[in-house]
């Protein structure tokens, strides 16, 4: 299947982003069609038990608009229905429901400020109540307890999920104003994605501004250094010359375990932004590449945690997008449909794997994520010294 992915990007942002912004779902009867199912081989990880229960550090991983129907797409797709994604690897599964306050349905800023703050609120507010009045932000409160917080994305970095680790505003569409309070959270360490066009006009002498991944030096960074990557003008264009999730991850997390220490801690939340713009777009394609560099990067992420050993790896979505469905197989395909051009109603799963990570498991609200979270991080951590 020829890619036309990186051609039509532009449209493909303005089109999404009006889905996005609006918080509108829209019905539309798609065609079938039919993904070739694939012959990869299964890339066998390393799956350990942990002594502890207490982990260090967690790192959550957000798959935008991935409902258990994405998953099933790219596992089918990539090597057939016997096949094993990195995600299917993690041994902790649970169910999370994901309505908005007053609604069955969620964007992406009232699901992300259920993660962040563990409230439930209206689409499109973030960090804010039904009321507009603040609620306290996890990253904030984990700073207090010495945790150096990072955030990576393949959106803007002011789009609605990675903002609600840090900003409060009664209304998404608001980047410009999300920009100037990114800067002004010195909670956030390191801060990665895409948003050039909302920070033109923002001067800050006591943050590293870089373009390019090589611009991020983490052995002679200082440690009370804060550094905000913008790769691209708004979200990042999957080409060569611009980052992955899975490198701007590494590079993140290079950055946090490089500026602690065995008394500090890192909190680090990075998100697969696009595979909701494929969504929202009905394209298979664009969903596929999306998802193996969201795969990836779990892979990359549970090889640390075997490493690490104190660490608590979360993936799960801020809901589902697409209304996707698997309807069969004829011959050596799946034949697949949309239903919707907007976001479902649907639960979405979280999955889990390092020291804790079997609180992860049963039928839980998205606020419970925010909850679990808060509580592993306030048990007093014997082992630092």
């Amino acid at each position: 299947m020829k890619s036309s992915i990186h051609n039509s990007f532009p449209f493909v942002c303005i089109f999404a982003c009006l889905f996005l912004i609006s918080g509108i779902v829209v019905a539309k009867e798609s065609p079938e069609e039919f993904i070739k199912i694939g012959n990869k081989q299964i890339q066998e990880l390393n799956i350990i038990e942990f002594d502890s229960s207490n982990p260090k550090n967690i790192i959550l991983l957000i798959g935008d608009g991935m409902g258990p129907n994405q998953v099933s797409l790219v596992r089918i797709a990539a090597g057939g229905p016997e096949y094993r994604l990195a995600i299917d690897m993690m041994p902790y599964i649970g169910v999370v429901l994901t309505h908005s306050i007053n609604n069955i349905y969620t964007d992406s800023a009232s699901s992300a400020t259920a993660y962040s703050t563990g409230e439930k609120t209206i689409n499109g507010y973030i960090a804010l109540n039904s009321k507009k009045e603040p609620l306290q932000i996890l990253t904030e409160e984990l700073h207090k307890k010495g945790y150096a917080n990072g955030l990576v994305a393949t959106s803007s970095i002011t789009h609605a999920t990675p903002a609600a680790f840090y900003a409060r505003v009664d209304d998404r569409e608001k980047e410009i104003e999300i920009a100037k309070q990114l800067v002004k959270a010195d909670f956030i360490s390191i801060a990665l994605g895409g948003g050039q066009d909302y920070f033109k006009k923002i001067k800050e002498p006591n943050i590293n501004f870089v373009y390019t991944l090589d611009d991020i030096d983490e052995s002679d960074a200082a440690k009370d250094s804060r550094i905000i990557g913008l790769f691209d003008k708004e979200g990042i264009m999957r080409d060569k010359n611009k980052p992955t999730q899975q490198a701007m991850t590494k590079k993140a997390l290079n950055f946090l375990t490089s500026n602690t220490n065995s008394c500090n801690r890192f909190f680090l939340m990075s998100e697969g932004s696009q595979i909701d713009w494929a969504g929202h777009l009905n394209n298979t394609e664009y969903l596929l590449a999306e998802f193996d560099d969201f795969d990836k990067t779990i892979r990359d992420i549970i090889e640390f945690v075997n490493r690490d050993k104190n660490t608590l790896l979360i993936v799960t979505a801020d809901h589902e997008t697409g209304g996707l469905q698997l309807l069969g197989q004829k011959d050596n395909t799946v034949k697949i449909k949309y239903t919707t051009q907007g976001h479902s109603a649907l639960p979405v799963n979280v999955y889990a794997y390092g020291p804790g990570a079997d609180n992860f498991t049963g039928v839980m609200d998205n606020t419970d994520i925010f909850k679990k979270i808060s509580r592993i991080t306030s048990i007093n951590h014997s082992t630092c010294n």
